[in-house]
């Protein structure tokens, strides 16, 4: 996973808040609830980047693209019930518990739509942008929000992270009895100043995959998936590390929810590529992410889970990798990736001494993985020295890079027919490659 350099963009906050959402500004809307309380938008929010987008529009087009997106998929009314009813609560308490419950219904109505169990909206269902967009549009309305209580900046901080982690599907995981047990992550959309009709389809392989079943001779694998953002300050403040470290940890460990029997992050590559990552390595490369940020340097220690010490500047992966490529998925060719760029023992940080090898050699610093080092291999990285540092060597896990897609010609189309065939053959051949690593599980 690549970003490309950003374009600065500025936008009305007020205005673009009332045309992404369909509806009026939140000063003096009606609450939703049988308390009358004032509400109004702050005059100076601070919003973040990915915010700030949520008035552009397409080539050619004047609705935002955001809330194309958003109706496409039928998920207007969530959103904009969403913010009308923050005007009605009288309570961090009651506030704290709405949101949570709004986001996590977001992910659910989003995984059920995919899935076909719910046949709302016009865009096609393997879509993952309208979930991006209707997250994003939800956390600045709680950033733009001044209720008529006392809210601090740390509590309003606290309900964007619950936000953020129901409509990931972080807070919903869930297995049951009697079956192994996978979770699985994809990423939401990224390189959005290149084009906000971006889509990624890892994002959309793990919408599809949420909950599914595979029949294997040793009984049922029941994989679950969450959404990870493409977001710096996320990774640094331990979300993937919240995602999967409750069913990684020990029994007795205060997060423990059960244990699991494999991982596998997943993210988009270059075109027509599904590689499965031989290494991931301990170092970022600087790329910016979604909001624009810029990070250079090694990876960030995961504050308060386990593990290894000192941190491993290159983790090999325990996927079942052959038993993938074995499994004759297409239409892209599907291989094991190796090769890493290391400094060489004592020769860190000489930028003249780094150099690529197909592995690490002994007391070497990491540079750069086979899937590089941006987002993608830090969520490699981080799951699997979770993994090393709770003591599962042996339990497979991996990350797996497809293939990127094709879009429309026409800069102004939300999608095409065209489109939609080479999504949903990217996501159905990452499908069958997560349920062969489920087919190989041992444990």
């Amino acid at each position: 996973m690549r970003a490309l350099p950003a374009l600065l963009v500025a936008t009305n906050l007020v205005t673009a808040l009332a045309l992404t959402t369909g509806s009026t500004p939140l000063t003096q809307t009606a609450p939703a609830t049988s308390t009358s309380s004032a509400c109004v938008l702050d005059p100076a929010p601070v919003i973040t980047v990915e915010e700030q987008r949520l008035g552009l529009t397409l080539p050619g087009k004047t609705t935002p693209a955001a809330r194309e997106f958003i109706e496409a998929a039928g998920f207007q009314g969530l959103v904009d019930d969403f913010a009308t009813r923050l005007c009605g609560y009288t309570s961090v308490s009651e506030a704290s518990a709405a949101i949570k419950t709004a986001g996590a219904t977001l992910w659910r109505t989003a995984v059920d739509r995919a899935q076909g169990r719910l046949a709302i909206g016009t865009i096609d269902p393997y879509d993952d942008r309208p979930l991006y967009w209707a997250r994003t549009t939800m956390s600045r309305a709680v950033r733009e929000w001044k209720p008529a209580f006392a809210l601090t900046s740390l509590q309003r901080q606290a309900m964007i992270r619950q936000l953020s982690y129901a409509s990931r599907g972080i807070d919903q995981v869930a297995f049951p009895k009697n079956s192994k047990r996978m979770l699985v992550s994809g990423f939401d959309t990224y390189s959005i100043d290149q084009s906000l009709r971006n889509s990624n389809p890892s994002g959309a392989s793990a919408l599809q995959l949420d909950g599914r079943t595979v029949q294997t001779k040793a009984g049922k694998v029941t994989i679950q998936a969450v959404m990870l953002p493409v977001n710096w300050t996320d990774f640094d403040q331990g979300i993937v590390e919240d995602a999967f470290g409750p069913w990684l940890v020990a029994r007795n460990h205060p997060t423990y929810q059960g244990s699991i029997d494999a991982l596998m992050t997943i993210s988009q590559t270059g075109r027509g590529m599904m590689n499965i990552e031989k290494w991931a390595g301990g170092f970022r490369g600087g790329s910016p992410d979604n909001n624009r940020s810029i990070n250079y340097g090694p990876i960030s220690a995961a504050a308060l889970w386990p593990q290894p010490q000192p941190s491993p500047q290159f983790i090999h992966t325990t996927l079942p990798y052959q038993a993938m490529i074995d499994a004759g998925t297409g239409p892209w060719p599907v291989k094991l990736n190796p090769g890493i760029t290391e400094w060489p023992a004592g020769t860190f940080p000489d930028p003249a001494a780094l150099r690529t090898a197909p592995d690490p050699s002994p007391g070497s610093r990491a540079a750069s993985a086979p899937g590089g080092n941006y987002l993608s291999n830090e969520s490699m990285y981080r799951t699997n020295r979770l993994r090393l540092g709770t003591g599962h060597k042996s339990l497979p896990g991996g990350h797996l890079h497809i293939s990127s897609l094709v879009y429309p010609a026409d800069l102004g189309a939300l999608t095409s027919p065209e489109f939609e065939a080479d999504r949903k053959a990217v996501v159905d051949q990452t499908v069958a490659l997560v349920e062969a690593a489920g087919r190989a599980i041992r444990r």
